[in-house]
């Protein structure tokens, strides 16, 4: 877990508010996409917050519309207290100094006709005065150790990289107008294993280094854990549950959670084999068309009339975290060893499918 720098104290750095994104049709007469719908969080300054989920969730758009790479639909986004979409050039131009991301792709990210220098840099030719010219060889020096990249690489270009040194440039890049949060698009999954650890590694010395804030999105839950403080899981343009990290992996209580985390690899095999792994039934819904009430009631072994005709409120329930469930409640394991079906009080429709895990959730 992440070293606290007073995370949770005083008023939140950013506030998102039934943050609301919907894009147009793909065809003429269709509907539209709804790939953000009422999300709602905070973030303290010094914080790292996880966004979970399986791929096309929203999570790509939603720190997307963090950084005004996307204008929301609905809903409010605020930096302090102060909204940060509908304002003109100078406004996003103070809004790059203070949020930053951190792209998936190393080198899609970079421009390949710039040199490594040029790159990281680029940030203090738009933002006037925040080096000065004579101090920039020096700083920039600072910046590329700072990663963990030679100073002497400068004048090269992003083909002559590796892909971990050219996550490091994006990194670099982004620090350079010394932003207080950074949202991180799934920063190590397009790198190879023993890489994605040094990132890691480099992302926790720079937040203990710089009070950095992160919104860390990923697919690796073994990451989440480790470099977290909250997590918020994200089903179908929809937060399903929120709560401290390690609340929240030891205890789920919304059963998407439950399946979500029930593939995460435990260290003990006699705790792989008594857990096992839920396996869900059906696709995911199209998100445009998703489905009335719960969106995740069509995979759902809880599912009841209730679930198709009310929106479950993201609500504490009497538990110590909010999820988005009419039916919440931690899930029970068997006693006996190797048993692995649940143990839980019996609930309206079909009960989860389970099996070893690997890692992966598996869908019927």
């Amino acid at each position: 877990m992440a070293e606290s720098h007073g995370r949770g104290n005083g008023a939140p750095l950013l506030e998102v508010d039934t943050v609301v994104k919907h894009f147009p049709p793909r065809r003429r007469g269709g509907a539209p996409v709804q790939a953000v719908d009422g999300v709602s969080f905070k973030l303290h300054r010094g914080e790292t917050l996880a966004i979970v989920g399986e791929s096309g969730c929203g999570k790509t758009t939603l720190a997307r519309l963090l950084v005004r790479l996307e204008e929301p639909t609905e809903g409010s986004i605020r930096l302090r207290g102060r909204e940060i979409h509908g304002g003109g050039g100078s406004d996003l131009k103070a809004l790059r100094r203070t949020i930053q991301i951190v792209f998936q792709d190393p080198y899609a990210s970079l421009n390949p006709r710039m040199t490594a220098g040029e790159i990281i840099a680029e940030g203090w030719e738009i933002h006037d005065g925040l080096v000065e010219k004579a101090d920039r060889s020096s700083r920039l020096a600072e910046l590329m150790e700072l990663v963990g990249l030679d100073p002497g690489t400068r004048r090269l270009h992003p083909d002559l990289f590796s892909g971990g040194q050219r996550q490091r440039i994006g990194i670099a890049r982004a620090l350079a107008v010394q932003p207080e949060i950074l949202v991180c698009d799934e920063p190590v999954s397009a790198l190879d294993v023993s890489v994605q650890a040094q990132i890691i590694n480099l992302l926790l010395t720079l937040q203990r280094k710089l009070g950095l804030a992160y919104v860390f999105i990923a697919h690796d839950l073994s990451v989440v854990r480790h470099m977290t403080d909250r997590v918020a899981v994200m089903y179908l343009g929809k937060l399903v549950e929120v709560g401290k990290t390690d609340t929240v992996f030891d205890n789920p209580l919304h059963p998407y959670s439950q399946a979500l985390l029930s593939a995460v690899p435990s260290p003990d095999p006699r705790l792989s084999r008594s857990g096992g792994r839920i396996v869900l039934e059906g696709e995911v819904p199209s998100p445009t068309n998703p489905p009335s009430g719960c969106r995740f009631r069509t995979r759902c072994w809880k599912a009841a009339p209730i679930c198709s005709e009310q929106v479950p409120e993201l609500a504490a329930r009497g538990f110590d975290h909010p999820s988005a469930c009419h039916f919440a409640q931690p899930l029970e394991r068997a006693p006996g060893k190797g048993d692995t079906e649940s143990t839980g009080p019996p609930q309206p429709g079909h009960r989860p499918k389970r099996n070893g895990g690997d890692g992966n959730v598996a869908f019927a």
